[in-house]
């Protein structure tokens, strides 16, 4: 079944305007005609059936048919990576979002090389693996930010997994203090990821040194910022996260 992210109200009968790469989607590649049926969401009111109602020249009207999914809400857990080369930023933006990251968010260090980003591009990257995957909603991109200001500005109810390349505690263990009860909402958290010259020592103290930082290795090879994400996001998953949930698809 074909999915969209929409971000247009959902209500029965509700008429939808997909934007016109979305309609030569539908019309050009996957040859839908009136009447066929696919699937919508737009991070708020879950996942409908929809139809089309008319396709015209310069795009296609839907029509909202019925809710199949109610709105699931992604594991509060954000991405924090520095802006590292546009293939590896853009492979981790799209498994972050694979792997049910409510939030990514970018930020420069010390060490980071200047790069020439394309926040759109990575909308776009972040949506169309949401529609792959069966999410119900789309992690947001954030702007860089540097890192100093990152850490001046955090909200210290979320702790911070910093994922630190000379050592730390194993990741499954320092994580498990951390795991929710049955029933019981999660502790928000998000994950630090650094360049590919890594941190400098003086980030990296005063890293360490806040309250709400877990130091934490992920291994004893040095990984790329695009693997090293993967495997921290996967890690967090497989010790806190919502794998376990049987309301997912």
């Amino acid at each position: 079944m074909i999915r969209l992210h929409i971000p247009q109200p959902l209500s029965a009968g509700a008429p939808l305007a997909p934007t016109l790469d979305q309609s030569r989607y539908l019309t050009q590649v996957m040859r839908l005609k009136a009447g066929d049926a696919l699937r919508v969401f737009n991070g708020k009111d879950g996942e409908w059936r929809v139809s089309v109602a008319e396709v015209l020249k310069k795009g296609v009207v839907l029509k909202a048919e019925d809710q199949v999914r109610a709105q699931i809400n992604p594991p509060d857990v954000h991405l924090v990576i520095a802006t590292v080369k546009k293939a590896a930023l853009e492979f981790a933006v799209e498994k972050a979002t694979e792997l049910g990251a409510a939030r990514i968010r970018l930020m420069t260090t010390a060490r980071t090389q200047p790069q020439h980003l394309r926040l759109d591009r990575l909308d776009a990257i972040a949506e169309e693996s949401a529609e792959q995957t069966g999410r119900l909603d789309v992690p947001p991109v954030d702007k860089p930010q540097t890192l100093a200001a990152l850490l001046d500005g955090w909200d210290e109810g979320r702790r911070l997994m910093f994922c630190d390349e000379t050592g730390g505690a194993p990741v499954m263990s320092a994580l498990a203090s951390y795991a929710p009860s049955p029933g019981e909402g999660g502790v928000p958290w998000a994950i630090l990821i650094g360049p590919e010259g890594g941190f400098t020592p003086e980030e990296r103290e005063r890293l360490r040194s806040l309250p709400f930082t877990t130091a934490v290795s992920l291994g004893p090879r040095v990984l790329r910022a695009d693997t090293a994400a993967t495997t921290a996001l996967t890690l967090w998953q497989a010790a806190i996260g919502d794998w376990d949930r049987a309301d997912l698809p």
